[in-house]
């Protein structure tokens, strides 16, 4: 069998994606469209001077492509206030009475929870809605009206 320069790209593409699926870096995904993209102009018939400008300049472009729309995208909250990742999140939760040190005991799915106060002003009793979870503590704000 002959290694010729496709099979290189072609091997060097796929030990970029096993990489990859080891390390969980994106980025090693857009190097290896790059190095595609040199297979692609082997198979295509140019030299290897344009082989590797191919997949330089196409790497380069698709890492830098990535990094760009990842800058513009928004943030995701952190995992203590994002419902996505907590579904506690956004429930409501009824407040007896408060502590002197701004905690209180309240009752959430079957379990008694402590529950710190995270709104504005003075704590009262009444009805609460999650806004994070932080270890076993739920932090609460009043709850809108209806």
């Amino acid at each position: 069998m002959e290694w010729n320069a496709p099979m290189l790209w072609w091997l060097a593409t796929g030990g970029l994606v096993a990489a990859e699926l080891a390390t969980g870096t994106f980025y090693l995904l857009m190097v290896a469209l790059g190095c595609a993209a040199g297979a692609l102009a082997a198979h295509a018939g140019l030299g290897s001077t344009g082989q590797m400008a191919t997949a330089a300049l196409l790497g380069a472009a698709f890492t830098a492509a990535w990094h760009f729309k990842r800058a513009r995208s928004p943030r995701s909250a952190p995992a203590d206030f994002n419902r996505d990742v907590n579904i506690d999140i956004g429930e409501t939760v009824h407040v007896d009475a408060w502590a002197a040190d701004g905690s209180a005991r309240v009752r959430y799915r079957g379990a008694a929870w402590t529950a710190r106060f995270a709104g504005m002003g003075t704590p009262a009793p009444g009805a609460h809605v999650i806004v994070a979870v932080q270890g076993n503590h739920l932090r609460v704000a009043p709850a809108a009206p209806h």
